[in-house]
């Protein structure tokens, strides 16, 4: 973990970043959630990338320069953004047809997938004690989503959307990997630019043929304050944090913070409501917050 000038990073300043990143994108699925019926899902993703990269290149330009990188690059950078637009437009096409709570309960699945990619990709060891906490954080994360009534869980029908959410997360569990696996010791914001140029260049291909037929007239001004907050605060502050924390903390325990996510959307509600958290929800934020602290405690991991 160290800065570019050879001093280490302090570990408070890299978890610390990675905690407001997960907030942040706690607060993305209610967001989320209210824009999704006025448009299109390609059509939202691609204004919301369009959106982040012109006012992250800015930015970029002055800081390092705008060249276009060479063909290996941009062919790297392809395949990220390639794995994080596919789970942006399955996550808003399956909100169509399922709710927040099967699609909480379906995303703690993402860190143990990306786990088994890092284990393949990056020879990432995580031990015994690591993929117990892995466990236990999954188990407090789904107690929290069902708030630790069984009988929620026996209610749970998966539909359509279910599946292709979860396709969506298979996609997801990917996107670290691909990060530390491409990584050449670019600038992380330059990488984090270029993912969302060629991100666009992937939603196109979705969402060309719909793009006239839009009114946009008639698009309601809380969805453009909805895609301008997504665009900046849960897409160029995110990525770029994940990605720069991926490189020091490696995949698996960057997407661990993924089990923070119910009870941080837990919060939310509660501060927007205020409505209390109950015992049960209590007790599984309880279950997470040791088991992350085992994921997070710094351990051998073999680097290709």
């Amino acid at each position: 973990m160290r800065k570019p000038g050879g001093r280490p990073f302090p570990w408070w300043a890299i978890h610390g970043c990675m905690l407001i990143s997960a907030t942040l994108v706690a607060t993305s699925f209610t967001v989320g959630k209210a824009i999704t019926p006025f448009l299109d899902p390609a059509v939202l993703t691609l204004v919301r990338f369009v959106l982040a990269a012109l006012l992250f290149a800015p930015y970029v330009g002055r800081r390092y320069g705008m060249r276009l990188p060479d063909r290996g690059a941009l062919v790297r950078y392809g395949l990220i953004s390639g794995a994080l637009v596919g789970f942006f437009w399955l996550m808003f096409l399956s909100l169509k047809t399922t709710n927040p709570l099967n699609t909480g309960a379906i995303f703690t699945t993402v860190p143990g997938i990306s786990g088994i990619y890092s284990w393949f990709l990056l020879k990432e060891r995580l031990g015994r004690y690591r993929i117990a906490a892995l466990l236990f954080a999954m188990a407090g994360a789904l107690w929290v989503i069902f708030e630790g009534d069984p009988e929620r869980v026996r209610q749970l029908v998966l539909n359509r959307g279910d599946l292709l959410f979860f396709c969506g997360c298979l996609l997801m569990a990917l996107y670290m990997p691909l990060v530390k696996l491409f990584h050449r010791g670019e600038p992380m914001a330059v990488m984090t630019l270029w993912i969302l140029i060629t991100g666009c260049g992937w939603l196109l291909l979705f969402s060309a043929a719909k793009l006239p037929a839009i009114a946009w007239e008639t698009v309601p001004a809380i969805v453009w304050y909805g895609i301008a907050y997504l665009a900046f605060f849960t897409t160029i502050v995110t990525f770029f944090i994940s990605q720069w924390a991926t490189i020091h903390l490696g995949p698996t325990r960057v997407m661990a913070y993924s089990y923070l996510y119910p009870p941080l959307i837990v919060l939310i509600e509660w501060f927007l409501r205020r409505d209390l958290p109950t015992p049960h929800t209590m007790l599984g934020i309880a279950i997470i917050l040791p088991a992350m602290l085992i994921v997070q405690k710094k351990g051998k991991a073999a680097h290709p």
